[in-house]
């Protein structure tokens, strides 16, 4: 019995402990990057500064770098889907030939990876024009982001009772209106779901913008690689990798109810 008493109390120690380990890289990455880590005619090496995040946005390649990654999760969502949604409908709800040969099809092309296709890739976008161009490396990944997407929302679609739609029919809605008018607000979380999986990837992604890219169009994750070299800026790298960070952190904090909705009705 006494061993019982002290059971949830160890629970929050170890709980604790395990959150502390977890977040001790994230904690000295943050005070890092407030410390001087290179000789400056201001400060020297080892004082506090916020000069590490000023050269963010005096940095003209680190605010074009930001602003590219910003425009590859905004145009990657916008695109992927609205396309998901009624493809994702028609694997829930309509029965045709090869409808499960193609949907598997499309979740190997998910797995499959993405330095596989960078060739076949590069040369129809150079056919295109769209290479060297952040619209480019966007529809590259939506490539990658529309199997995953139309999986994630048809499993959701299909929690949905198909009598739901049949109602509809016979109340004279067609089946586009049936999609947008009475589904879409049913799978509000797992469109939250879809567009954080996709942010995820076009914002951490750098294997098409090496390659789809030279000059224009890289994106945050080749920015901070580009820091590294003889002599690095460890200070500046830590500041703008943990201001890398703040755009999740602001999408999950908006979309917080919504994903929690969401991951529970995946889980049932």
């Amino acid at each position: 019995m006494n061993a019982n008493r002290y059971l949830p109390a160890l629970k929050m120690t170890g709980l604790l402990i395990f959150v502390v380990f977890i977040s001790l890289p994230l904690i000295q990455m943050i005070l890092i990057s407030f410390v001087a880590t290179l000789p400056n005619p201001d400060t020297e090496v080892g004082d506090l500064t916020l000069r590490n995040y000023s050269a963010i946005f005096t940095n003209p390649n680190l605010r074009a770098a930001f602003g590219n990654s910003l425009a590859y999760v905004v145009i990657n969502i916008c695109i992927t889907v609205p396309v998901a949604i009624p493809a994702a409908y028609a694997f829930s709800r309509i029965s045709f030939v090869g409808d499960k040969h193609l949907f598997l099809a499309f979740i190997a092309l998910r797995i499959t990876p993405p330095v596989v296709l960078t060739l076949p890739i590069f040369q129809l976008f150079s056919a295109l024009g769209v290479v060297n161009s952040v619209f480019g490396i966007a529809l590259a990944h939506c490539l990658f982001n529309l199997p995953i997407s139309i999986w994630i929302l048809q499993g959701f679609i299909s929690a949905i009772p198909k009598e739901m739609d049949e109602t509809a029919f016979l109340d004279g809605y067609s089946r586009r209106q049936v999609i947008w008018k009475f589904l879409l607000p049913l799978i509000v979380p797992g469109i939250a779901v879809t567009a954080f999986f996709c942010f995820m990837f076009s914002w951490v992604e750098v294997v098409f913008a090496r390659i789809l890219t030279t000059t224009n169009g890289k994106p945050i994750s080749m920015a901070i690689n580009a820091l590294f070299g003889f002599q690095t800026d460890i200070g500046l790298v830590m500041a703008v990798t943990a201001a890398s960070m703040i755009p999740g952190a602001i999408l999950l904090f908006a979309m917080r109810h919504q994903l929690s909705r969401g991951f529970k009705i995946g889980q049932v």
